[in-house]
């Protein structure tokens, strides 16, 4: 009798359990979709106003850098990672929190020298520097794979116990990148931006003018930026930030660069042989041909304010301006041969002009 009672008792326990679990996941559920839609509607407003340059023209962005490049000593972070090249996060000395790359791929050389680019023409970019060896105090062997083979088996907690900060393990050249200053704007967990939504941001309420927009498209067929995946570009709130305040200053801008000066990646032939234009005559332009059809580059027409706002800027660029560019990023084979083939594409936005 005493046994039935108690499993009564059970039922009864399990039942008002299973109530509670439902109650609660209704008020999360509930919270969740009240916060999506908060982030929703902050993202559009900070879309539609977003600027597309953070700066003027800075030909000094490419000046040579005394003593680069130089080593870098850092102390291993624990955070998430993603996508396919190995990286870590790391602490500066001075407390600043840096990505580093590492290993032997292209996407390093692309991604300082795509940054740097965009950095020297005034639009929006991390800050991405070549390291000719970053000693990473705690970094676990393999410090990428680790991190995912600990997450995907639950060890995690045990690697952060053996983690031992006395001991360092060295990369050779390698990416250390530093997010531009300002806090991304996201839409319920996802990030970026694809680039049909470029077509919404309205001058009329402060966004960028149509032919800077113009000229942002025009900068990422140059740049030949076929991985447009939305992650691949971010919707940022530049500093000052106000806590749960609407954005003042919102930018949009291109990240995680390393497929570029291809395709696929860092592949000067193919570079050379991909025009910038779709057509002989016109200004059109478009990725269709590149990986992924263009992914999230629709075919558009590019305005003569657009092409000459660009165009202006890229043609200020001395030879030694684009050979550092280059040469410090330690992009491979001949340097001249890069330096030929980026004035051959500066010279064909230059020579063309677009219906007004």
């Amino acid at each position: 009798c005493s046994a039935a009672l108690w499993m009564v008792r059970a039922v009864e326990l399990f039942g008002i359990a299973c109530v509670a679990a439902v109650a609660l996941s209704a008020c999360e559920s509930g919270g969740a979709a009240s916060n999506d839609e908060s982030t929703r509607s902050r993202r559009q407003d900070a879309l539609v106003r977003a600027k597309v340059f953070r700066t003027g023209f800075r030909p000094e962005v490419l000046a040579p850098r005394p003593n680069s490049p130089a080593p870098v000593d850092c102390r291993f972070l624990f955070t998430d990672v993603s996508g396919t090249t190995p990286k870590f996060d790391c602490e500066l000395a001075d407390g600043r929190r840096v990505k580093v790359k590492y290993g032997r791929t292209p996407e390093i050389s692309g991604e300082i020298a795509a940054t740097r680019l965009l950095t020297t023409l005034g639009f929006g970019a991390d800050q991405v520097r070549l390291a000719s060896r970053v000693r990473c105090y705690g970094c676990p062997v393999s410090p990428f794979y680790s991190r995912i083979l600990a997450k995907g088996t639950h060890l995690e907690t045990l690697l952060r116990r053996t983690t031992n900060y006395a001991e360092f393990r060295d990369y050779e050249w390698a990416a250390v990148e530093e997010k531009l200053d300002g806090a991304a704007i996201e839409r319920g967990g996802e990030e970026g931006w694809a680039f049909f939504e470029l077509n919404q941001i309205d001058p009329a309420r402060g966004g960028a003018a149509l032919h800077e927009v113009d000229a942002l498209r025009l900068m990422a067929v140059f740049l030949a930026h076929w991985d447009n995946k939305p992650r691949n570009q971010r919707v940022v709130c530049l500093a000052p930030v106000a806590p749960d305040a609407r954005c003042r200053r919102p930018l949009v801008m291109l990240q995680d660069l390393g497929a570029t000066f291809g395709p696929r990646k860092v592949n000067l032939s193919a570079w050379r042989d991909k025009s910038v234009w779709v057509d002989a005559q016109g200004c059109r332009v478009s990725m269709e041909s590149l990986p992924h059809d263009g992914a999230t580059f629709a075919e558009v027409t590019i305005s003569e304010q657009g092409r000459r706002l660009i165009a202006d800027r890229l043609v200020k660029l001395s030879p030694e301006h684009v050979r550092t560019l280059f040469v410090e990023a330690n992009f491979p084979g001949d340097v001249e041969e890069w330096v030929t083939v980026f004035r051959q594409k500066v010279d064909e936005i230059n020579r063309r002009t677009c219906e007004s």
